[in-house]
């Protein structure tokens, strides 16, 4: 993918978007040769870059603030979910989920959409990449689950998370994180997501 990083300067940010089929090695070589274009929009004033596009894992989002701020003392905020509620989890909690309030979404979410929802969450649809998925006990997605599912995000270690096939690079329940790599686990149909042990499990 020759052009995978694209750069604007909006009024009060640089935004910087990243095409969301792009794989890391290339999001870093592009970065890399268009450095100087940022360096240019620096001259009198430090205006903070957003950067958004694709749902990256944390190492990956470590990796482009650190290439970009050796180059350029620069804030960078990332519009997408690297903390996702965690940091508002002030302790776990173990609460049967199985009568829980649920809210019902009917339609699939675009990348940029953010539906939460205090109980469970039914998704009728997909949830393609770049978009979230938050509840305070169980989320369950019909169609493809693509981008990023909190399930009990207010700390509730027995909540669930189902799709009808998991294709994506995280997923959360309560202030438990598991990355996936794709390369080493293809999508998964009829995905049952729990945890066990403090570990999250795919079933």
């Amino acid at each position: 993918m020759k052009n995978c990083v694209s750069i604007n300067l909006k009024k009060d940010t640089i935004v910087i978007k990243i095409n969301e089929a792009a794989e890391q090695t290339e999001i870093i070589e592009n970065l890399k040769r268009k450095i100087p274009e940022l360096k240019k929009l620096y001259q009198d004033e430090k205006t903070p870059i957003t950067v958004t596009g694709k749902v990256l894992k944390s190492k990956e989002i470590d990796e482009i603030q650190e290439l970009i701020q050796s180059k350029i003392d620069v804030e960078i905020e990332f519009d997408m979910p690297k903390s996702l509620g965690l940091h508002s989890i002030t302790k776990t909690f173990e609460k049967k989920i199985a009568t829980s309030e649920t809210k019902f979404h009917r339609g699939s979410l675009r990348s940029g959409q953010r539906i939460e929802a205090e109980g469970s969450l039914v998704v009728i649809g997909d949830v393609n990449s770049g978009a979230e998925v938050i509840a305070s006990d169980n989320i369950i997605v019909l169609g493809a689950l693509r981008g990023l599912a909190h399930a009990g995000a207010k700390g509730n270690k027995q909540a669930i998370i189902a799709a009808g096939v998991l294709d994506t690079v995280q997923i959360r329940i309560a202030n438990i994180i598991k990355e996936i790599n794709r390369e080493e686990t293809p999508r998964i149909k009829q995905a049952y997501i729990s945890v066990e042990n403090d570990k999250i499990i795919i079933g």
